[in-house]
């Protein structure tokens, strides 16, 4: 029996999630989700092995570097995307989701990107043998693996203070609560984001290296603006909780 898509729209759309995601994702994969959720034996590590597969054939386009190699690339990480985006859909909906498969999805996302960016990059300096593409394909990968740790460590930190001081108050006017209302994130160039730009945008428009330039700058500034508004509200947990309590000594140093 089929689930309803507004149904599915309720039960499987976070709260607020990226712009890429709400705007070119969740249309296409809440409809997907529709279409397969009656069938239990797509469950979301099944969803999570064929993005991974995609995602392989994006690596595979990648690697022979020419233009409409680079077009069939850019085509393949997006659908790796989206079903990548309908495991946790049909976990949510279907009640299938399971720790390990939270684990499997996080490890071979960062595999499929790793690739992906060996695979575009070295492709592209293959082909040329321009060293410039070994040097931002570094600069990709050191990238997306400080985003992911500073997510981390941001969200952790977050949870704390808010376990101990309560959530921060949702922003009633504004921009910001004008994007809320649309599911969208005031953190307008995120890992998504980025993602999206260097292994879609990128190819699409042969323009890889400035585009992929671009779009860490964009995400370093993004990811700056998290790090001082965390200092701001870590400031004031701080002054909330008062001075730390003295360590006992018994007078050995």
């Amino acid at each position: 029996m089929r689930v309803p898509l507004a149904e599915i729209r309720e039960r499987t759309y976070k709260p607020v999630d990226a712009w890429w995601t709400v705007l070119l994702v969740d249309p296409l994969a809440s409809r997907l989700v529709w279409l397969i959720a009656p069938y239990r034996r797509v469950t979301p590590n099944v969803l999570t092995l064929v993005a991974t597969v995609l995602g392989a054939g994006a690596a595979v386009a990648f690697a022979r570097g020419d233009r409409w190699s680079l077009v069939a690339g850019a085509v393949l990480f997006h659908l790796s995307f989206v079903a990548d985006c309908m495991d946790g859909k049909i976990a949510r909906l279907n009640g299938t989701g399971t720790i390990f498969g939270q684990w499997l999805d996080f490890v071979l996302d960062r595999v499929r990107v790793f690739f992906c960016a060996l695979a575009l990059f070295g492709g592209q300096y293959a082909r040329g043998h321009d060293v410039t593409y070994l040097w931002m394909m570094a600069v990709a990968i050191f990238l997306d693996l400080i985003r992911y740790v500073n997510g981390g460590q941001v969200a952790k930190v977050r949870s704390g203070m808010a376990a101990e001081f309560g959530a921060p108050a949702e922003p009633r006017g504004g921009t910001a609560a004008r994007l809320r209302r649309h599911r969208i994130r005031t953190h307008l160039f995120s890992g998504i984001e980025y993602e999206m730009f260097v292994y879609l945008i990128g190819p699409l428009t042969g323009l890889i290296l400035p585009v992929t330039a671009a779009a860490g700058a964009a995400m370093l500034f993004f990811e700056l603006i998290v790090v001082l508004r965390l200092f701001q509200a870590a400031r004031l947990a701080d002054s909330l909780a008062g001075p730390a309590p003295a360590e006992h000594t018994d007078g050995h140093g």
